[in-house]
């Protein structure tokens, strides 16, 4: 007897598509290069789980202007204490509308959209939209999250959150991508295949990445993800965590060769920015110190191993954020450029 095969993992035809024509993936993903991105806000709080979202516009334009590749909000619906955490405070996908209209080629993005808390098909209509009014410049991380305290809120099991993920992801392609879609998901609605979601997206397809493992194995990842943006790795384990990921790429793309990266890697996490420009590497809760030389240095030998793109969050550091801006434009950002 025929085995079920569940909804996630079944087939989809959806249209043709290479991710090197999306303009807001190609801009911070490319072949032997590294890039950088901050995530929002544009703001140091260390003292404080809010940031006060002042002047924020006209910083992501300084950013844009520095060399800054991507900006990436975070997925935060309640504020929780015991986290200490806000982001960026205004719902990610409205506030990456507004940083849209006040920039004009840098990548947007989310570290990333909490999957199993969204109705995956009104999420296709507004990522989609982005996608349309931006010109291409979106690229969606999404997550499992990891606050159990937002569940019951939403009225969702927390153990369920792995599950959930897949059933919304494998919905939100085949509305966003595919016209006069057939699906049925045990969660999420079915579609008989007489509807058709508009727009669709500029170039076929909205670049999805994992942000961390959302619940998923790596092979799941690489197989049905555009990318994988994992926790910034100590520098002694740079070499397992590429290593890693390419033997995943190449068992779940066993078609495409190592040069191509079909899937890109990356990595993210809070950055303290010493006021020691040689200060070597040291674990912090959620990211790591570094002075800027010597940042530089550890983003050299990531991107000589093949990570291609770095996501940085320096509300931790005690310093004025254009200072931060300055000093990454001076020792960083102009040995990473992004892709323009």
């Amino acid at each position: 007897m025929d085995m079920a095969i569940p909804f996630h993992d079944q087939h989809v035809e959806r249209p043709p598509f290479e991710l090197q024509a999306h303009r807001g993936y190609n801009r911070i993903f490319r072949r032997d290069a590294l890039t950088v991105g901050l995530i929002l806000p544009l703001e140091t709080h260390p003292a404080s789980p809010h940031p006060t979202m002042n002047d924020h516009l006209q910083m992501a334009k300084r950013a844009e202007d520095a060399g800054v590749a991507a900006l990436w909000a975070r997925d935060i619906p309640f504020y929780d204490p015991q986290y200490g955490d806000s982001g960026q405070i205004f719902e990610p996908l409205i506030y990456i509308g507004q940083l849209a209209a006040a920039t004009e080629r840098i990548t947007l993005g989310t570290t990333g959209i909490v999957l199993p808390m969204r109705e995956p098909l009104m999420l296709a209509k507004q990522i989609n939209t982005l996608d349309r009014l931006t010109q291409g410049r979106i690229v969606i991380g999404m997550s499992s999250g990891d606050r159990p305290s937002e569940y019951p809120v939403f009225g969702i099991d927390f153990a369920s959150r792995g599950e959930r993920f897949r059933d919304a992801y494998a919905v939100y392609r085949s509305a966003s991508e595919v016209d006069f879609p057939r699906f049925e998901s045990p969660r999420f609605g079915r579609s008989d295949g007489s509807l058709t979601m508009l727009p669709k997206p500029l170039f076929g397809r909205v670049p999805t990445l994992a942000v961390g493992r959302s619940q998923q194995t790596l092979d799941w990842i690489a197989t049905h993800m555009d990318g994988y943006l994992g926790f910034v790795p100590e520098p002694g384990d740079l070499p397992a965590f590429v290593g890693e990921w390419r033997e995943t790429n190449r068992r779940a793309n066993p078609d495409a060769s190592d040069d191509d990266r079909a899937r890109p890697l990356a990595f993210g996490g809070f950055l303290y920015l010493h006021p020691r420009r040689d200060f070597p590497f040291k674990r912090i809760r959620g990211g790591f110190a570094i002075g800027s030389r010597a940042l530089r240095g550890f983003l050299d030998e990531a991107r000589e191993l093949g990570v291609s793109h770095v996501a940085l969050n320096p509300r931790v550091t005690p310093r004025n954020y254009r200072q931060i801006l300055d000093e990454l434009h001076r020792d960083v950002l102009p040995y990473f450029p992004p892709n323009d």
